[in-house]
C-alpha cells in the first residue's frame, strides 16, 4: 500500500483544546492508536506540549490555531482542514469561576465568561466544523457529571454546573436535527481529575483516566444517536 493510500485509510480524529491537560493527552492516546489527529492550541506564540507531540509524530499530529471565544477563527480552520476528512471530532473545553458562590451572587461578567466557554463555543465549534466530519463519525464535547440535573444533589460551582447542563442542552437539540444520520454523539463525564481546572485534590490521574475516555468515544463509533455517558461508559442521568 503507498504512503498516500495509507494517510487515506488512517483514522482522523480532531481534537478542539488540545495544546496540554486532558486534551493533549487524548490527543497523544488517539495517536498511539493508530489515529492522526489534529489539535487545536489557543495561543500562536506559545510552544506547548502538542508541539512536542507533533514533532515526534512522523507527521500524524497537525497543530491548528483555534480559541474558542473568537467566532471569526472558524471561518479559516474550517478552509484549511477542508480536503481533511474527519472521523471523529471532539471539543475538549472548560473553565469555572466564584466555585462556592451562590448563583445569584455571581457577578454577570462571570456568568457570561462560563457560559459562553462552556456552552456556546463549544456548540459553534460543531456547528461550524460538523459538515467535515464522516457521515458515519463522531461528534463529542466534555461535559461533566456536574452537568447532570438529576444528580446535583449538594450544591456548590453553581455557575459550572449550569453551563454544562447547558451545553448538554444544547448538544441534545443539534442531535435532535441530525436525527436521521448515522453519526454517534456523545457528551463526555470524565470525572474529577487532576488537571488544572481539577486541581490538586482530585483523585484520579490524567494517565489513568484518558484510555477510559479514549475507549468510551471508540466503542461509540458506528451507534447512532446521542449519548451521555461517564468515564466506564455508563449512562449519566440527564
Amino acid at each position: 500500500m503507498s504512503s498516500t493510500a495509507a494517510e487515506q485509510n488512517t483514522p482522523t480524529a480532531l481534537i478542539i483544546g488540545a495544546s496540554r491537560g486532558l486534551g493533549h493527552a487524548m490527543a497523544a492516546e488517539f495517536l498511539d492508536r493508530g489515529w492522526s489527529v489534529i489539535g487545536t492550541v489557543r495561543d500562536t506564540t506559545a510552544r506547548t506540549p502538542l508541539h512536542d507531540l507533533a514533532d515526534r509524530a512522523g507527521g500524524r499530529v497537525t497543530v491548528e490555531h483555534l480559541d474558542i471565544n473568537e467566532p471569526d477563527h472558524l471561518a479559516p480552520l474550517h478552509e484549511r482542514l477542508a480536503q481533511r476528512r474527519l472521523d471523529l471530532l471532539f471539543v475538549n473545553a472548560g473553565t469555572t469561576n466564584n466555585e462556592q458562590t451562590p448563583i445569584g451572587a455571581v457577578p454577570t461578567a462571570d456568568f457570561v465568561e462560563v457560559m459562553i466557554t462552556n456552552a456556546l463555543s463549544p456548540m459553534r465549534v460543531i456547528e461550524a466544523l460538523e459538515d467535515l466530519v464522516s457521515p458515519t463519525g463522531l461528534i463529542g464535547a466534555m461535559s461533566s457529571g456536574q452537568g447532570s440535573i438529576t444528580n446535583n444533589t449538594t450544591a456548590g460551582r453553581e455557575v459550572y454546573r449550569g453551563s454544562k447542563a447547558a451545553l448538554n442542552m444544547f448538544m441534545r437539540s443539534f442531535a435532535a436535527r441530525q436525527a436521521e444520520t448515522q453519526r454517534a454523539f456523545v457528551l463526555l463525564a470524565p470525572g474529577w481529575i487532576r488537571t488544572a481546572l481539577g486541581g490538586p485534590d482530585a483523585p484520579f490521574t490524567v494517565e489513568e483516566s484518558v484510555p477510559l475516555l479514549v475507549d468510551v468515544l471508540l466503542s461509540k463509533l458506528g451507534t447512532p444517536g446521542l449519548a451521555y455517558l461517564d468515564r466506564s461508559g455508563q449512562t449519566v442521568p440527564w
